[in-house]
């Protein structure tokens, strides 16, 4: 059926030829979007002034001598009149080649129809684009939501809402910078491919450099080299870029996500806690209007402040362990699978404590809360609390059961550090593929001494679709991460 339509189209397609017109013109006039036009639609039809509009044809037919469309560019629609009598016999025995998907531009004068229909009558047309696929139906050709992520170009031709949410999306992420630059952070940028990767509990794809003949990883988060410029003198800097998991998918896990951290130096995690809960109450009611948002079957409320949630204390309130009771990763992973957790055997003590409070704890946690004093072992990168060694000054930010945002006053002692490294490294001999690498360079840089900083990172992408109550991350993200293409998404 595609390729009879196709062929059909590709017959006009030789018509406009023969007519010694170019389908496919690079020099494309326009005086006026479809939204410039209608809001200036009074002035525009009493002085019968004479504009050029450009956009794809969305409805088209034809009754005779008169033929009736909708045009639709980025701003919005607008019904066009063509009549025999208003343009050359010539181009409107043309119009018949004509289709819905076409780009063409328009001169002609504003006016209103009796049905009260604000309308362009056509003086002069030109074709911009021959389409030569037809636009699928709304709600037939195009409810498969692995087409719709495929072939995302034609759910936004076809979704005004899916390309509304885009620009929301894009609104939200100016408005995070505005916020950010306010405060006096600087916008940095730092390298995709690193020899070693770190600042997460994650595994890494690799890539290859021919001319220097190493190998390298793509980045798992931003936070190492962003570190680097903070020795370097930087005391506020921020990074919004694209990181890279090798780990599995879900409807809130992409292997490639867009990332924000931001590193304060002088502040520690009480002062970030502080600043965060302004930062997502000014960024939400500025993008959304509200403090209140829906998602799914409950309504989440970012009014400050919000709660504290100890960490041993909730996983004890929740599913009845105590993890300061289970030292060893032999006696953790005892507790986890009397709580009929399935585990990784090589994981160590603290990915293990790590799936007990993942499935027993966080789906519990819907309000926007802060989680704080985590163990040692779950990070790595956090420092010590004074009054107990064996907890962090960490914390994250906990919405609708997921965690979406993480900070911690930043571990700045380079022999602490390089002990950590170390304790990472062991444990991913023994095959823990997601604990960290040791970063000789890294520690080097600490050795040159790094100011007391606050650090913080939230995937854009996570906390995107929860404020706008979509079902999968992938529905926030233009083109998601897909299985090879087959044969079945050729045709819709």
């Amino acid at each position: 059926m595609i390729n009879e339509l196709k062929q059909a189209r590709l017959e006009k397609l030789k018509n406009i030829k023969k007519a010694g017109i170019n389908p496919y013109p690079a020099k494309c006039e326009r005086t006026h979007t479809i939204k410039q036009a209608i809001d200036s639609f009074d002035a525009f039809s009493k002085t019968k002034k004479v504009i050029i509009l450009a956009g794809r044809i969305r409805t088209i037919r034809t009754h005779g001598g008169l033929t009736f469309a909708n045009i639709e560019d980025q701003s919005g629609q607008i019904q066009l009149f063509l009549k025999r009598d208003e343009i050359s016999n010539e181009a409107y025995k043309m119009v018949k080649n004509l289709d819905i998907g076409d780009f063409i531009g328009i001169n002609g004068m504003l006016f209103t129809t009796k049905k009260g229909e604000k309308t362009l009558l056509v003086k002069k047309y030109k074709i911009f684009t021959k389409s030569l696929l037809p636009l699928p139906e709304k709600w037939h050709g195009l409810s498969d939501e692995e087409i719709r992520y495929r072939k995302r170009y034609l759910d936004l031709i076809i979704n005004k809402d899916i390309k509304e949410l885009f620009i929301k999306r894009t609104g939200f992420i100016n408005n995070i910078r505005e916020y950010l630059n306010l405060k006096g952070y600087l916008e940095v940028e730092t390298p995709v491919m690193e020899a070693i990767p770190g600042g997460a509990d994650a595994e890494p794809f690799t890539t290859h450099h021919n001319k220097l003949d190493i190998d390298l990883y793509l980045r798992i988060s931003l936070e190492l080299h962003l570190k680097r410029l903070m020795v370097g003198g930087f005391e506020k800097i921020y990074e919004i870029g694209k990181v890279f998991r090798n780990e599995g998918m879900s409807t809130q896990h992409l292997q490639e996500f867009t990332m924000l951290e931001f590193y304060w130096a002088y502040a520690d995690y009480e002062d970030l806690m502080t600043f965060v809960e302004n930062f997502y109450m000014n960024i939400i009611k500025k993008t959304f209007g509200a403090l209140e948002i829906e998602y799914q079957d409950t309504v989440l409320n970012f009014k400050a402040p919000w709660p504290r949630i100890d960490y041993r204390e909730i996983v004890l309130k929740e599913s009845g362990v105590n993890i300061d009771l289970y030292p060893t990763k032999e006696t953790m992973q005892k507790i986890v699978k009397e709580k009929g957790i399935k585990i990784d055997p090589k994981a160590g003590r603290g990915r293990l404590i790590d799936q007990l409070y993942k499935k027993l704890v966080r789906p519990k946690l819907i309000q926007p809360s802060f989680l704080i004093n985590h163990p040692l072992d779950i990070s790595p990168l956090a420092k010590r609390k004074d009054d107990d060694q064996t907890k962090t000054q960490r914390m994250q930010i906990l919405i609708a059961a997921a965690e979406v945002g993480n900070g911690f006053s930043e571990l700045n002692n380079p022999i602490d550090q390089r002990e950590r490294f170390e304790a990472q490294d062991k444990l991913r001999a023994e095959g823990d593929n997601e604990a960290q690498m040791m970063d000789e360079d890294f520690v080097e840089a600490l050795e040159y001494g790094m100011p007391p900083t606050a650090g913080f990172g939230v995937g854009i992408d996570r906390l995107f679709m929860i404020l706008t109550n979509q079902e999968s991350i992938r529905d926030v993200v233009f083109f998601p991460t897909m299985r090879q293409k087959s044969s079945k998404y050729n045709n819709i």
